[in-house]
């Protein structure tokens, strides 16, 4: 991993353990606890993370993270903090490109679920490095829309998925693009033009799925 996704992953470790195994989470039906066996398993089990493709394996998946969930907390957390060196998503070579965008959300996942969050003042590469992951993975965030959409990062650039002829745009700074293009609509803060009812389409969407 190079930098961001290294620094994500700590400050979401150290998250973790101060906000404690039963904090509320952006992910839907999960504690902070569930969130934490997710990424421990992310890291090392390749044939339960298969679920997220593979709807037939979807149920092994999630009986590996709850097995995974019911270890002591600080042990989990500590697997989240430390990826193992073989892991396939999470070594120099790939870390970056799988993990800067991954551990960015998550840790806004666990940062906006508590009262009082304020969005956070990232560096200028940091926010390039991120406008990277979205302009990558926008057409992932919004295949199931099947309506042109643009999507633009000012002082950035601009992508447009579905479409040479865009009949929205989604505005912000790249991380609150890859929350609102995630699923996480309701915490991202951005500017979504076009007609009202397909604004209200794109926020209400179920988006990366």
């Amino acid at each position: 991993m190079t930098d961001y996704a290294r620094r994500e992953r700590r400050d979401l470790a150290d998250l973790l353990i101060e906000t404690g195994p039963d904090a509320p989470t952006l992910c839907a039906g999960w504690t902070t606890r569930d969130l934490a066996a997710h990424l421990a398993v992310r890291d090392r089990r390749v044939d339960a993370m298969a679920g997220v493709l593979i709807p037939s394996l979807s149920g092994h998946g999630e009986q590996v993270r709850r097995a995974k969930a019911a270890r002591p907390y600080p042990e989990v957390v500590a697997e989240v903090r430390n990826p193992p060196w073989w892991s396939p998503l999470s070594n120099p070579l790939t870390g970056e490109l799988i993990n800067g965008l991954e551990f960015f959300i998550h840790h806004e996942d666990v940062r906006r679920a508590a009262p009082g969050w304020t969005p956070r003042t990232l560096d200028a590469a940091h926010y390039k490095a991120l406008w990277s992951a979205v302009r990558f993975t926008a057409r992932l965030g919004l295949r199931g829309l099947h309506v042109p959409v643009a999507v633009r990062a000012p002082g950035l650039g601009e992508v447009t998925v579905g479409g040479d002829a865009p009949r929205a745009t989604v505005i912000g700074d790249p991380g609150e693009l890859a929350l609102f293009l995630s699923g996480r609509q309701r915490a991202a803060n951005v500017d979504v033009e076009g007609a009202p009812e397909t604004a209200e389409r794109l926020r209400t969407a179920r988006l990366g799925r």
